[in-house]
């Protein structure tokens, strides 16, 4: 059995979950899924210009974790604009059944709307 996955911090939801090319019917089109983690792993690092530590850090991960997931986020985002397809920013593990998320430290922490529940107590202190 896999081990479960930890809470991210994620400091602001995506503006938009779904992009795709310009005059192509959605009905043609091929999509790729992009994690809300690499959404904001790349956002922090390629938008803000964080160092990889400091995004680690805001994300409450270790840096080898973000560098992991920056790098698949880039890959889907190079795929989907080198073939032409869409790209939808979801958050992977809603996807899964509720008995495989129980417990194991998926979804929002409440009174937090930007946190995946980051740290090793459930805290985070990324404000969003």
């Amino acid at each position: 059995m896999p081990r479960p996955r930890k809470r991210r911090c994620i400091g602001s939801a995506p503006p938009a979950t779904f992009y795709k090319p310009q005059g192509v019917p959605l009905s043609q089109l091929r999509g790729l899924v992009l994690s809300v983690e690499g959404f904001e792993a790349m956002r922090l690092v390629d938008a803000e210009g964080l160092s990889q530590e400091e995004a680690a850090q805001r994300m409450e991960v270790s840096r080898p974790t973000l560098c992991r997931m920056l790098g698949e986020a880039r890959a889907v985002v190079a795929r989907a604009l080198a073939n032409g397809w869409a790209i939808r920013i979801e958050d992977v593990a809603e996807n899964e059944p509720d008995e495989a998320r129980h417990g194991q430290g998926h979804g929002r922490k409440e009174g937090r709307p930007g946190c995946r529940g980051g740290g090793r107590d459930g805290s985070c202190s990324e404000q969003g």
